[in-house]
C-alpha cells in the first residue's frame, strides 16, 4: 500500500465524459445517463484498499441520504486488474453487494477515464454541481484507518450541502489520502 494523496484539480474544471459498464447491472453508462440534478459525486475506489474499505459504509449512507436530494454518485474503479485480480468486475460486483452499494460501480478497464479525472488515489472524491463543474475535490473527512478519529463524513456532506443550498464552502479542501491507483 502506497499513502497517495488526490492531485488538487482546479475548482471549475468540467467533468470528463465516458462511458464504462456497470459491474452491477452490466449496462454501459455515461456521466450524463448518471448524473443528479442538483450535483454529482464521482468518486474512485477499489475494492481491497484499507482507506476505502474503511469509509464504504460512511460513503454509501451518504449516497442513501443525499439521492433524494438530486445528487447522483457514480463509483469508478481503475486498476490494473492484471496485477489486482481481486479488482476485477466480477469481484467488483461481490464487493458493492457485500457493501450494499446501491449507485452504479463502473469499470475503467483501460484506465481512460482516471487519467481524464486525473484521478491519484483510492478513494479520490470529485464533486460536480449542477453545471458540471467540479465544485469540490477533497477527503471525505480526517478519519483514516487506525488513527483513532470516527468517520463522520463530514467535509464531503460540507460540500454536498453547499452544492444542495447554494453556498460557498468555507474551509480549505484537504486532498483525499488512499491507496494509489494501480497503473498499467
Amino acid at each position: 500500500m502506497t499513502k497517495t494523496a488526490s492531485a488538487m484539480v482546479p475548482l471549475g474544471t468540467r467533468v470528463p465524459k465516458f462511458r464504462l459498464k456497470d459491474t452491477n447491472s452490466s449496462f454501459e453508462y455515461s456521466y450524463d445517463d448518471l448524473k443528479g440534478s442538483k450535483g454529482t459525486l464521482v468518486v474512485f475506489i477499489c475494492n481491497h484498499c484499507p482507506f476505502v474499505l474503511h469509509l464504504m459504509e460512511e460513503l454509501v449512507r451518504i449516497a442513501n441520504d443525499y439521492r433524494v436530494q438530486g445528487v447522483g454518485v457514480i463509483a469508478i474503479s481503475s486498476n490494473d486488474v492484471s496485477r489486482y485480480p481481486e479488482d476485477g468486475p466480477e469481484m467488483m460486483r461481490e464487493f458493492a453487494f457485500k457493501q450494499k452499494i446501491d449507485f452504479p460501480y463502473l469499470y475503467d478497464e483501460s484506465q481512460d477515464v482516471a487519467k481524464a479525472f486525473d484521478a491519484a488515489c483510492t478513494p479520490d472524491f470529485f464533486l460536480f454541481d449542477g453545471q458540471d463543474q467540479l465544485f469540490y475535490h477533497g477527503q471525505l473527512d480526517d478519519s483514516r484507518p487506525n488513527n483513532g478519529i470516527p468517520l463522520s463524513g463530514n467535509d464531503l456532506r460540507s460540500a454536498i450541502d453547499a452544492i444542495i443550498y447554494n453556498r460557498t464552502l468555507a474551509s480549505p479542501q484537504k486532498p483525499s489520502i488512499g491507496c494509489n491507483i494501480k497503473w498499467k
